[in-house]
């Protein structure tokens, strides 16, 4: 299976190349080193240039970009195609996008997923517009004989010094014929010109959306289309002994029903049985009739219950792997002031994407053709190589927009279903999961259990610190999210500091959620140590502050006996972090406000995904233990510039609910192998009523390059509203959900 690619660097001569003219205008191509001359010589000699380029403008004058990555709501297919149209010189309203289909080899890596798409992108899609607007305005100054520097663009318009202009329609059999300018020979326009960058644009998408238009992967129609469904053994990894398959066949409106064998990997093609019918009505109403006999295998040993028990009994005995030991963490506990113990533990959840899984396949002419919602593409075709033995030539996959996303869709097994089920199938097939599906075979954000030990001086500075993490795998390593860094804050900061890992190895299938890893240590971190800073009669901000130091960089890489002196990839920006936890302070006026009783203030940061965010929660929790988020306010560091402001406090906003509603509600029991929650009814999402009344979010544009939102905005959430609950009420949130809690006042 080929690996998840991102954008890869590309040098000049690769990076951009004219193709030839078709339907009267002409485009410029992107391309990675692999195969860029090839593909561009192609492209010329045939003069059939689409879909190869980004760009493309018709001599009608109309501007179409072409964009690459996935969308799932995260607003990239608008906020990436703004910052060519801002080079380009193009009215926003005059541009037109095109989702591309899968094709590295044209577009370059094609992946949704920690928050990679913009910092991946950005640097080159402005070099990509404003070389496009330079080819036009050399096209024009040729055709009137003048030099380039006499001439400027601005609205679709070429205009020359003394008034004269020409449309860009008029310019592009022209602008065809000219060699592709070096990279350092085109002028970006200068952040302080930008005219659409860091405006407030609605998604290109949100027309269609709200009036029905065909857009999903679950909206895919195709003429002789038939519609699957596909069970799965209830326990995670069974497999089917047998099924009343003649029984099936003979119902009203199916066309067939058979087993699949799997190739036995639990994130992949699992065994099952497959209806397929005229309808998704009659194929939902067959599998009613369904009676299979499984073979539920060992997994049905394990429960979320007996591995809590198992983690309480191994707490005190050393971890399977030291992550981080520095200094003498014992020895300072002993001598330390005041020493505080807690156990923090968080659940496995779901996903609970509200377009649940779902593919369209469709095997001909040793084609196979399949319209999928899925974040990295790659992972999807490189799995059906390797299940099914499809060359990858021989796989065409197009990209639909997908109705959420979170980590899920980056898992491909619904993808590899539905392709196995159109092998034997001579029609196009669409397989759509039921929401219980959704729930009882998902990829999990694995649970965790935590036994912390800290301790303070006498003046509360913190002294010792050490962290016994049991986590959750599969095959022998940690589930995505479920490793613990020797270097996560506040590793490398406390002098007397140790890190132990202990992993359960279970057949139960996980996969990235939300900021994996991230979304849960930066809870458990930041609400111990609000624990530290009351101990030690601390202000939560200073003794942050404190812990932080004045060093701008924190050098990475363990620096404990057990790393014998190795580096990791990059250093903590101390400065940025230190910068943007004043930052959001100072915004929510930190310290400054007298709470009632039953109220209070938590403050919290975090850094992932190179994003640097500082958060500030307001809360109320009545007499009855009813929370209610009364303000929130998020600090952001995203670097130099913000490109679609509507779309990035979108994403602040969404996350800031989303860890509300997961924090409040969301946890799976699992028990037998097998999940015991399988749709809302009892895996209850948050309700608006649950939402903060105010959510502020405040950009902090620093030097330094642009970067994504999609994720870093979450993990601080939680620990800022537990804190917030403790200044209110004196009760320390130490699990998820906290539907588990008994929160009160008195």
């Amino acid at each position: 299976m080929s690996t998840p690619s991102l954008a890869q660097p590309v040098g000049r001569r690769d990076f951009l190349k004219l193709t030839g003219l078709a339907g009267g205008g002409f485009a410029l191509a992107f391309y990675i080193r692999s195969g860029g001359e090839a593909a561009a010589a192609d492209a010329a000699a045939t003069g059939d240039f689409a879909p190869n380029a980004f760009v493309r403008i018709a001599r009608t004058g109309a501007v179409t970009i072409v964009s690459k990555q996935p969308e799932m709501g995260q607003g990239v297919k608008t906020s990436l195609p703004m910052i060519i149209a801002e080079q380009l010189e193009v009215p926003w309203k005059d541009i037109a996008i095109e989702q591309g289909d899968f094709d590295e080899k044209k577009y370059g890596g094609q992946s949704a997923g920690g928050s990679q798409s913009t910092p991946s992108n950005y640097e080159n899609f402005h070099v990509l517009g404003a070389t496009v607007r330079t080819m036009l305005v050399e096209a024009a100054a040729q055709t009137w004989g003048v030099p380039a520097s006499e001439c400027r663009a601005a609205k679709a318009t070429v205009i020359h010094n003394s008034g004269k202009s020409f449309k860009y329609g008029q310019l592009v059999a022209k602008a065809a014929t000219l060699p592709v300018p070096a990279k350092d020979a085109v002028t970006l326009k200068q952040p302080k010109d930008f005219t659409l960058l860091g405006t407030r644009i609605s998604q290109f998408d949100t027309p269609k959306i709200v009036t029905g238009k065909s857009l999903f992967g679950i909206d895919i129609r195709l003429p002789g289309m038939l519609y699957a469904i596909y069970e799965k053994c209830p326990a995670f990894g069974g497999k089917v002994v047998s099924a009343n398959l003649n029984e099936i066949k003979a119902l009203p409106g199916v066309k067939d029903a058979f087993i699949l064998e799997g190739n036995g990997k639990v994130k992949e093609l699992v065994p099952g049985v497959a209806i397929i019918a005229d309808s998704t009505w009659s194929a939902f109403s067959a599998r009613k009739q369904l009676k299979i006999t499984w073979d539920e295998g060992t997994v049905v040993n394990e429960s979320w219950e007996s591995f809590l028990k198992q983690a309480k009994e191994k707490s005190t005995q050393p971890g399977g792997k030291t992550l981080r030991k520095d200094g003498d963490p014992d020895a300072a506990l002993a001598s330390a002031a005041k020493t505080v113990v807690a156990q923090y533990s968080y659940p496995f959840i779901s996903h609970a994407n509200l377009e649940p899984q779902n593919t369209t396949a469709h095997w001909h002419d040793g084609i196979m053709e399949i319209w999928s919602p899925i974040q990295i593409p790659s992972i999807g075709t490189g799995m059906v190589n390797r299940v099914l033995g499809i060359a990858p030539e021989k796989i065409k996959l197009h990209l639909s927009r997908a109705g959420g996303g979170f980590g899920r869709r980056i898992g491909a097994d619904y993808l590899i279903e539905a392709a196995a089920i159109a092998q034997k199938v001579n029609a196009p097939v669409k397989l759509t999961w039921s929401r219980e599906d959704d729930m009882r075979h998902d990829q999990y954000r694995p649970g965790g259990i935590h036994f912390l030990k800290g301790g303070v001086d006498a003046k509360g500075k913190v002294v010792a610190w050490k962290n016994h993490c049991f986590t959750f795998g599969e095959g022998g390593s940690p589930g995505s999210g479920g490793s613990l860094s020797g270097d996560e804050f506040p590793g490398r900061w406390i002098a007397n500091y140790q890190a132990d890992q202990t992993m359960f190895d279970t057949g139960w299938p996980m996969g990235p959620w939300r900021a994996p890893g991230s979304c849960v240590f930066a809870w458990v971190m930041h609400s111990f140590i609000d624990e530290l800073a009351h101990a030690g009669g601390r202000d939560p901000l200073e003794l942050r502050l404190e812990l932080l130091g004045e060093k701008d960089e924190m050098p990475a890489g363990n620096a404990g006996a057990t790393t014998k002196g190795k580096q990791a990839a990059a250093s903590y920006n101390v400065a940025r972090m230190r910068n943007v936890l004043k930052f959001a302070a100072e915004k929510a006026g930190w310290g400054k406000k007298k709470f009632a009783k039953g109220s209070g203030a938590g403050i919290a940061f975090h850094f992932s995904h190179r994003g640097f965010f500082a958060q500030v929660a307001e809360v109320t929790v009545s007499k009855d233990g009813q929370l209610k988020v009364d303000r929130f306010v998020t600090g952001v560091d995203i670097g130099a510039q913000v490109v679609n402001l509507s779309g990035a406090e979108n994403q602040v906003e969404g996350s800031v609910i989303d860890a509300l509603g997961v924090l409040m509600y969301q946890e799976l029991n699992i028990e037998r192998g097998r999940t015991v929650q399988s749709n809302f009814n009892d895996y209850p999402m948050i309700r608006i009523t649950d939402a903060p009344t105010k959510i502020e979010t405040h950009f902090l544009k620093t030097a330094f390059p642009t970067t994504g939102l999609g994720e870093p905005a979450l993990p601080p959430v939680a620990p800022a509203i537990c804190n917030a609950i403790f200044a209110a009420t004196g009760k320390r949130v130490r699990q998820f959900p906290l539907s588990r809690t008994d929160l009160r006042w008195t």
